[in-house]
């Protein structure tokens, strides 16, 4: 009998075939892509920062989170509509979606920085 591919086979040609897909991503996609992983990464640092030392006063902590996830969030929207593959998008110029993109962030944290009082 043949030798049937393990787990570490099948998970190796996955990365493979996203790596090579990825490639293909034109370069403005992966420039957002970074800013929504770098937002994520800051709320998570300020969850684990909040788990260590202790989250007294809440309101900024949770304003911190709120403001990372919420732009990460922004991004990702910004990200479906500039994308030129999604066709639902396809007659928004991305001037106007990024400008969408900036009004948003800025009423998001006029938001925020009213919670924090």
């Amino acid at each position: 009998m043949g030798k049937s591919p393990t787990t570490k086979d099948d998970a190796q040609a996955l990365f493979q075939s996203l790596r090579s897909a990825y490639s293909a991503t034109p370069t403005n996609l992966k420039i957002i892509d970074l800013y929504v992983v770098f937002a994520v990464f800051t709320a998570l640092v300020q969850v684990v920062y909040m788990a260590i030392v202790g989250s007294f006063p809440f309101n900024s902590f949770l304003s911190g989170v709120l403001s990372c996830v919420g732009t990460a969030v922004l991004a990702v929207c910004l990200r479906i509509q500039v994308n030129k593959e999604n066709k639902e998008f396809k007659d928004l110029p991305p001037e106007r979606a990024f400008a969408d993109f900036v009004l948003c962030n800025l009423v998001l944290h006029l938001v925020i920085m009213n919670f924090l009082g």
